[in-house]
């Protein structure tokens, strides 16, 4: 910068020896600018340190400044009654009464179309305000072979059919391997809905499905009776043996008159987990295929 630049060596004409001096003494002064953002009352400052501690200064002017209230303090709200505790509500199950009504329904139904608009109609078990659609059956109801699974899976419950998830395309690969499809065979599950998160059905959700399952098998009245998986054999025969214990063996399932063979075998879903046990499965569908035949 040059002294003209500076506005003060030009006008007043001041040396650069002289302003270096100036501004030296204005920074031992404790100048350290020319100009602040606010502009500041130094005189009423010099004026409120005269005055005693925690004493302010009053304005020259009312309207000099406002005076500040404080707000005044939120009144206590009263107290509330304390409401008494309400009781838990007991879970909803099926009791007696459903199962005497699902017997009912399911011995009326004189025809398969009847049991499924029966068991549509039916609102005694809990798992139907889950479930999205009434898992029913698959297949062909002529057919010699009837397959029984457990419950419905999250694709079953999204299609409302048996077994189309990927435990149902292995089924459909194990049928093929012995010679049929499932215009051979007729697909249905103990439970026709499904459970939420694909839970067990509980004792009680089973014993109130039993009677339409059963009229289902009598209906179809196939020559051989499959149960896919331990739990719908021990529903429809009362074993209490494992799957490892009962699979392979024939059974028989009695049902007010009627008689028919039935063997259980290793549920799909178990061997995709365990494949190395498809082994087990093939030796029981041969087995199954030995009687369709009539070899057994």
């Amino acid at each position: 910068m040059s002294e003209d630049d500076t506005g003060i060596a030009g006008e007043e004409g001041i040396g650069r020896d002289e302003l270096t001096a100036l501004l030296e003494f204005y920074a031992a002064s404790g100048v350290d600018a020319v100009l602040a953002d606010d502009p500041v009352d130094r005189f009423a400052e010099s004026r409120q340190k005269a005055l005693p501690a925690g004493v302010a200064e009053r304005p020259a002017h009312p309207q000099a400044a406002a005076p500040q209230t404080r707000p005044a303090p939120p009144r206590p709200a009263p107290p509330q009654a304390r409401q008494p505790a309400q009781p838990a509500r007991p879970a909803t199950v099926p009791g007696d009464q459903a199962v005497a009504e699902a017997r009912s329904a399911a011995r009326q139904a004189a025809t398969l179309d009847d049991l499924q608009a029966a068991l549509a109609a039916f609102d005694g078990c809990n798992l139907k305000m889950t479930a999205k659609n009434l898992v029913f059956a698959d297949g062909n109801p002529q057919a010699r072979l009837m397959l029984v699974g457990e419950a419905p899976g999250r694709d079953e419950d999204i299609q409302g059919l048996p077994f189309v998830g990927r435990s149902g395309k292995l089924l459909d690969r194990m049928l093929h391997a012995i010679g049929l499809d499932r215009s051979g065979a007729y697909i249905a599950n103990v439970v026709p809905w499904r459970p939420p998160g694909n839970r067990t059905p509980s004792p009680s959700e089973t014993e109130i499905c039993a009677p339409f399952i059963e009229r289902q098998i009598e209906l179809v009245s196939p020559q051989v009776l499959v149960f896919l998986g331990g739990a719908s054999a021990k529903q429809l025969t009362g074993a209490r043996e494992g799957i490892m214990r009962l699979r392979g063996k024939w059974l028989s399932y009695r049902r007010e008159g009627i008689e028919i063979r039935a063997m259980a075998t290793l549920h799909p879903a178990y061997l995709l987990r365990q494949p190395q046990q498809k082994r087990l499965a093939w030796r029981d569908f041969l087995t199954i295929k030995a009687a369709l035949d009539g070899k057994l």
